[in-house]
């Protein structure tokens, strides 16, 4: 009984739904759309396909489709002897029928802005728009609705662009017969990217703050789930729980991004599908591994046209070796069994697509994939397999009618079937006649030539096959009229008329002088425009992939092996001190022995007499190797962002460090923030992978920053409304900040005491990942690196921090340190300095070149860092200054940059001295480190050579080779 109702409940809704469509305006069409085509080849879908078939539709869907189908007396039939029809394509990635959205000018001044501008009761940051619809906005777009039927798409996803959680898109139909029957489902997919789009709000200001506004986002949806409401109403949280159940598609601008998505997803258990940008193939073994479906743009680079060589060199050799390795990326997806869709995307122009699938095709991608990333894989990433993206029973009557392989250059695309209404594309009736025919007057033979479009032809009369004559005519409706002089010095024209059957032409006309005449054209070949290249199946040349893709990545990766340097002056950094003519015995990349007149078999051998060997250089302070911003300068307490998750491995100051000796360092959030962001230490492993690069077993830091920097009291006064303004606002606010955090772990501690009945009951505290940053610190999970300058300011963040039961762990550029040495090392802090900066800011005016010395002499232990990507490459000369200045010796001055900053990182276990046990961190000198004319040789970590410098110049030598051979390349296509 209950199913009887639902059924009758079923099909009265269905009547009402009927009862509600637009009003009819003039008399009703009651007529079914019931077709039938034809001896075509079908595509069933990407890989059925079926000659001599029949498809039969009505009323907008799929009713059949294959050979011998009877087919039913009341449906037209249309014969397409000759033509192929494919499931029209699907586009999941466009903005179609959506308004623009108006982005703030990065030129524009605007004031703070930091709580959100809309008046709803949601999220604080208008970035975050999960309550958005894109159905609400939708809107027909005729015009570019018909450029997309023209490359063959009968469905599109529609999405507003607009923020970092952008809500849901539209599933909707290439038709232009009004919204409510376009949209298919008017919420398909839930969309995201690392981009705030419109928000004017400060937060995020950096690619790091965008991750973490997300990450705290989840966190939160989670918390606003186990409430019972009555707290608080958030729709914005409610409204991204339901996004949760739609597909997750996460927009990227580069590889790197790529994995960083996928990497966020994975905290969360949310697969991504991730739409890419084309550079995937530089990384195709890490993109593999994320498991992510992709959406691909065909936008491919365009050579670039030089008007000079001054122009030449500002182009970089990885946006060279990208336009040609550009097309490559699809064939490397199919290779590596990635599933992809393919977007129209990022294209200047809808009509270029077709012709870039095709340059896909020939540069390794098979047609059966392409088509299925136009059909089946967007189906079924969105959940919608059984509607569209293939001709089965109940299917939408979405299909194009080509005159062959859609993919070949000379095929046309005739009509666009949408929801079973016929969009032209090309006239079906018109035959396309081009070639070369024998034309016989009577007794008399010519060579014609016809070419151009359907109803556009253009003609050539040969004589002799050599001498061309002026020609006019025309072909309709199979009928041709064709004039042309005999001679050139005669009057009169030769005027013929005729039809075409089989292929030849037939008819009567008139010579020059009246005469009556019949005549004859018979098809003999394809002209020679016409003609298709003869296809090889070779795929164009391209460069090697270099690891990473950029100017001095490596032909092929560096691998660890077994080395033994021999006859070295080593530098050990442990008690034996400086050591002349021993030995160093490296394998599995520790360093095994130390010792005079190793024999080990198998080992590669490397002479370093007369050359020093020292331990990496590790700098304890950088800026390099980041994306997106050093500063999360939107709030003043931002300790939710991560430098680890903006890690750039192809920071090309990487490979000039490494030159420099350089074999790691502390990547640190900028000094904009009274509390900043939290660092990542990395090694200088040129060409691996971001992961790889970072250090997971060392501390963790937290940066801190005092003075003229954080206060922005200077800034002009619409943007000098951040708190602090004051030195003594920066402690507030610090001290603040460090309270919340005492306060919310007394929270969760007391939480944590419950019984799991208790906690059944209550409701689990929120994550907080401001807090949960600075619990670590009082729990001494993770340190305080201050950047501080003057002694007041220094000896007040140890106070602070003593408040808390903490250590102030490192001072950084530390420049009036000299002033309060012993409480520096009564407090048990560590410094990490500038070797003899300046007077570039006012708070430096006292800074002096004897502070490390002094401060070392107190009992601090002392270490230079850079903050600068440049000086890095120098740091040995930087440490020298501190004999100059202050009399230590070649030992304490060379431990400010090896073993020193170790100890600062919690490193010194595996890093900072030649010990056996420790880390392959080795440098090989051509003179004493310290000296200004020291160059390094040879710079290994963890046992790979990853800068030598005769290689160095083999690796310049070829840079040049390839730039010029890739801009003659260039040349000739332009």
């Amino acid at each position: 009984m209950r199913r009887l109702t639902l059924i009758v409940l079923l099909i009265v809704l269905s009547s009402l739904l009927k009862a509600q469509q637009t009003p009819t305006i003039g008399l009703s069409d009651s007529r079914p759309d019931f077709y039938a085509f034809t001896n075509s080849r079908i595509y069933i879908d990407y890989q059925t396909v079926i000659d001599d078939a029949v498809l039969i539709i009505k009323d907008g869907r799929v009713v059949n489709a294959g050979k011998d189908i009877k087919i039913p007396s009341e449906a037209k039939i249309i014969d397409l002897s000759g033509k192929t029809i494919y499931p029209s394509f699907i586009d999941m990635y466009t903005s179609y029928g959506m308004p623009d959205v108006e982005k703030p000018k990065s030129s524009q001044l605007q004031p703070d802005q930091y709580y959100s501008s809309e008046k709803i009761a949601g999220n604080w940051n208008e970035a975050i728009r999960s309550t958005y619809h894109a159905v609400e906005e939708f809107s027909v777009d005729k015009k570019a609705s018909e450029q997309l039927r023209q490359s063959g798409f009968g469905t599109v996803v529609a999405f507003k662009p607009d923020g970092i959680a952008r809500g849901t898109s539209a599933l909707v139909s290439l038709i232009d017969k009004g919204e409510n029957k376009a949209v298919l489902s008017s919420k398909i997919a839930a969309h995201y990217s690392f981009d705030k789009g419109s928000s004017k709000q400060n937060y995020p200001a950096s690619l790091m703050g965008s991750i973490a506004l997300l990450r705290q986002t989840y966190y939160d949806a989670q918390y606003y789930n186990r409430l019972n409401k009555k707290e608080y109403t958030d729709i914005s949280l409610k409204a991204w729980a339901e996004l949760q159940k739609y597909p997750q598609i996460f927009d990227v601008d580069d590889i790197l991004s790529l994995l960083r998505a996928d990497k966020l997803g994975d905290e969360f258990g949310v697969q991504y599908i991730i739409k890419g940008n084309g550079d995937e193939y530089q990384r195709i073994e890490e993109v593999k591994k994320t498991n992510a479906s992709l959406i691909m743009p065909v936008n491919f680079p365009e050579p670039i046209d030089f008007n000079n060589s001054f122009e030449e060199e500002m182009v970089s050799l990885k946006d060279l070796k990208h336009w040609e390795m550009a097309p490559t990326v699809f064939a490397e997806l199919e290779q590596n069994n990635i599933t992809f869709a393919i977007t129209t995307h990022g294209l200047k122009k809808t009509s270029d697509f077709l012709k870039n699938i095709r340059r896909a095709i020939e540069y390794g991608m098979s047609e059966k994939t392409a088509l299925k990333a136009l059909t089946e894989n967007p189906a079924t990433l969105l959940g919608v397999k059984g509607m569209v993206g293939s001709l089965k029973s109940g299917f939408l009557a979405n299909f194009v009618i080509t005159s062959g392989n859609i993919f070949d250059a000379n095929t046309k695309i005739y009509e666009n079937w949408i929801q079973g209404e016929k969009f032209v594309i090309h006239d079906l009736d018109q035959e396309n006649y081009n070639g070369v025919y024998q034309l016989k007057i009577e007794d008399k033979v010519w060579k014609l030539q016809i070419s151009g479009k359907p109803g556009k032809s253009v003609f050539k009369v040969f004589l002799n096959d050599t001498t061309e004559i002026k020609a006019d005519g025309s072909i309709e409706n199979n009928v041709i009229a064709l004039n042309f002089k005999e001679h050139e010095d005669k009057e009169g024209k030769v005027r013929l008329s005729g039809w075409i059957k089989d292929q030849t032409f037939t008819g009567t006309g008139f010579l020059p002088d009246g005469e009556k005449v019949s005549w004859s054209a018979s098809f003999q070949s394809k002209s020679d425009d016409e003609k298709e290249k003869k296809k090889d199946n070779v795929t164009p040349e391209t460069g090697s992939k270099i690891y990473p893709f950029m100017a001095y990545g490596f032909l092929e990766k560096p691998q660890q092996a077994k080395y033994l340097v021999k006859n070295a002056t080593v530098w050990t950094n442990e008690n034996e001190g400086i050591i002349e003519n021993f030995d160093v015995l490296v394998e599995n990349g520790k360093i095994i022995q130390v010792a005079k007149d190793i024999s080990e078999k198998g080992a590669i051998i490397i002479d370093a007499t007369g050359k020093h060997l020292t331990s990496g250089v590790i700098d304890e302070h950088s800026h390099i190797a980041s994306s997106g911003q050093t500063n999360e300068f939107s709030h003043a307490i931002t300790p939710e962002v991560r430098i680890a998750d903006v890690i750039d491995p192809d920071d090309i100051n990487i490979y000039r460090q490494l030159a420099g000796g350089v074999t790691a360092a502390q990547i640190l959030h900028g000094s904009a923030n009274p509390v900043g962001g939290q660092s990542a230490i990395i090694k200088h492993r040129w060409g691996v992978a971001a992961d790889e690069l970072i250090l997971n077993d060392g501390a963790q830091f937290l940066k801190h920053a005092l003075g003229e920097n954080v206060k922005q009291s200077r800034l002009p006064e619409m943007f000098a409304n951040r708190f602090p303004v004051s030195r003594m606002g920066v402690e507030a606010i610090i001290r603040d900040a460090y309270q919340q955090a005492v306060d919310y772990k007394k929270e969760w501690k007391a939480y944590e005491k419950l019984s799991v009945k208790e906690k059944n009951k209550t409701i689990m505290p929120r994550i907080d990942l401001r807090m949960e940053a600075l619990v670590d610190v009082l729990e001494e999970k993770s340190f305080i690196t201050c950047h501080a300058y003057v002694q007041s300011e220094t000896n007040m963040i140890l106070k602070l921090a003593e408040d808390f039961g903490i250590k102030a762990h490192t001072l950084i550029h530390n420049t009036e340190g000299y002033k309060i040495a012993d409480k520096i090392a009564a407090h048990g802090a560590y410094a990490s300095n500038l070797p003899d900066w300046w007077a570039y800011k006012y708070e430096v005016y006292q800074a002096i070149p004897y502070n490390s010395a002094i401060q070392a002499q107190q009992g601090v232990t002392v270490a230079i860092h850079s903050d600068n990507a440049e000086l890095a490459r120098r740091l040995n000369q930087e440490a020298a200054k501190t004999i100059k200045y202050g009399g230590l010796s070649q030992e304490e001055a060379w431990k400010m940059v090896t073993l020193n900053p170790a100890k600062i990182l919690h490193l010194d276990h595996r890093m900072g001295s030649i010990k056996p046990g420790k880390d392959a961190d080795l440098v090989i000198w051509s003179d004493n480190p310290l000296s200004m004319y020291a160059v390094v040789e040879k710079t290994m970590v963890d046992g790979f050579i990853y800068y030598d410098k005769e290689k160095d110049q083999e690796l310049r030598q070829w840079i040049k080779s390839e730039r010029n051979r890739i801009i003659n390349k260039m040349a000739e296509q332009k």
